[in-house]
């Protein structure tokens, strides 16, 4: 990258700056000092992958923790995606910005332990009942930052699974729950004569989409919605109400059910994955984010768009999110690690998706996916 280059994106930094009236003298565009790394993130490490980072926005939100404009850090090799995004946060922030509003669900840990039968599957569920209280002093001591809230329980025949709900404050929280699960399963252990087969016993259900998680929830349960006026869907959008609503039936809905999706959205997944590499979060869990709904209706001239994410799993402290060049984009968002801050950051997650849907959507029914790509990725 030419001195030139780098004063063409200090330029960009200097225009947000201005117009979002905060602070960014400590976003770097140099490669930053990953000595770190080698130590808590990556093994046998080697160098460095860089992506390009772009931001889109302003986007006008109205959450429970969040409120105002703002500008999206995101990660990706993908032409036209920035800028897709980017058109989705315009129209929303004419239409008056989107409402959205999150619950904290828990990160979970899913172990699995072997009885003999069904009677004694029946006994043990009971056990861990009565012993809740317990279960729960034990998982607080691995971690002052982490709480049990709740569990579930299920098996099938000699087989029990038994799904762990954490509260673990501002990280995501995987590793602390394994610690702490593995605290209660050897307390269990000790106190009955029935075994663990596995710490992780796929009842999580961790990194992979799940109709137990979309049902149940896990990490974060976002919602998202805005209306956008006709005269925005006609200026800024190409299009109509009416022409989006008749694309997201025939594709989120009816082709998501022909096709024996978990997903019943236009590409969730998409920004997930730019926001999730530019702020250090743990990328695989994007098959869970993957997994969830966006709604169209038709009022008048307008168009009212949602999005329901059941499993987002984000944190702003820990793994990834320490890194200077994470670090740097999460600033961007004015986040900072501080109370409620993963909760921040869910809501702005929720609404950047609400941003992508809507400008795809419109994309398709404007036509103009293909030419979008063509002269934005190819430089037609």
């Amino acid at each position: 990258m030419s001195i030139r280059d780098f004063k063409t994106i200090n330029k960009r930094l200097q225009f947000i700056e201005e117009n979002k009236k905060i602070k960014l003298e400590n976003i770097k565009i140099y490669p930053p000092d990953l000595e770190k790394a080698q130590f808590t993130n990556c093994e046998n490490m080697i160098g460095a992958i860089q992506i390009p980072l772009g931001v889109a926005g302003p986007l006008l939100i109205n959450g429970q923790y969040v409120k105002g404009d703002y500008y999206l850090p995101l990660a990706t090799t993908e032409g036209a995606f920035v800028a897709s995004v980017s058109r989705g946060c315009k129209a929303i922030t004419q239409s008056g910005g989107v409402t959205v509003a999150v619950e904290d669900v828990g990160a979970t840990r899913g172990p699995v332990f072997k009885t003999s039968g069904i009677k004694e599957s029946q006994k043990f569920q009971k056990w861990l009942d009565d012993n809740f209280h317990e279960l729960r002093t034990i998982a607080s001591k691995t971690s002052g930052h982490l709480k049990l809230k709740k569990k579930g329980v299920f098996f099938v025949g000699g087989y029990v699974y038994v799904r762990f709900y954490f509260d673990t404050k501002e990280a995501m929280g995987m590793n602390m729950a394994t610690i702490a699960t593995s605290a209660i399963v050897g307390f269990i252990e000790a106190n009955t004569a029935i075994k663990c087969i596995s710490v992780a016993g796929n009842f999580d259900i961790d990194k992979k989409p799940s109709w137990l998680n979309f049902i149940s929830g896990r990490g974060k349960k976002v919602w998202a919605e805005a209306t956008i006026s006709g005269h925005v869907i006609r200026e800024t959008l190409k299009t109509n109400a009416q022409t989006i609503h008749n694309i997201w039936l025939s594709k989120c809905m009816l082709g998501s059910i022909m096709s024996g999706s978990l997903g019943f959205n236009a590409h969730f997944a998409n920004v997930i994955a730019a926001l999730f590499l530019a702020t250090g979060q743990d990328i695989a869990h994007v098959t869970e984010g993957s997994v969830g709904i966006t709604t169209t209706e038709v009022k008048d001239d307008n168009l009212y768009v949602s999005v329901y994410l059941p499993d987002l799993m984000v944190g702003t402290i820990g793994g990834g999110t320490g890194l200077p060049s994470q670090k740097d984009a999460l600033s961007i968002l004015n986040i900072y690690g501080e109370k409620d801050s993963s909760l921040k950051l869910a809501e702005i997650c929720g609404s950047a998706i609400l941003a992508g849907e809507i400008s795809l959507l419109a994309s398709l029914a404007e036509g103009s996916l293909a030419s979008a790509h063509e002269r934005l990725a190819r430089q037609k």
